[in-house]
């Protein structure tokens, strides 16, 4: 049975502090989005994601999380984990460990420096 997904798009907005993934599914007039703050060298935390309701269920969010873990590794950062939906799927992804600051299932701390709006 072919697949009856619809394609999904995702794209980095990069600002010189801040900055978002941005995931659009054909079809639908929506963005949903992974915000994320740069922490120091090579360190973003994944602050949060957000979808409207037409987006639901389409595995953009997902598909979001799974580009992040890609682009960090293809570029060399690692992710502090904040936003409870990037730690979710983290569980059931501890093979990303090698992204990620703590290990599945811990709780993310800002040090006092990572901590500069």
């Amino acid at each position: 049975m072919p697949d009856e997904r619809p394609e999904i798009t995702v794209a980095l907005e990069d600002g010189e502090r801040r900055g978002r993934y941005v995931g659009k599914v054909a079809g639908i007039d929506a963005e949903g989005e992974i915000t994320f703050t740069r922490r120091g060298p090579n360190l973003i935390s994944a602050d949060h994601t957000g979808a409207p309701d037409e987006l639901r269920g389409t595995g953009l969010a997902a598909a979001m999380v799974d580009y992040l873990v890609a682009d960090a590794r293809a570029r060399g950062f690692k992710v502090i984990p904040l936003c409870p939906y990037v730690r979710a799927r983290y569980e059931k992804h501890p093979e990303w460990r090698d992204v990620f600051t703590i290990g599945p299932g811990e709780k993310p701390k800002l040090t006092a420096a990572q901590f500069r709006e």
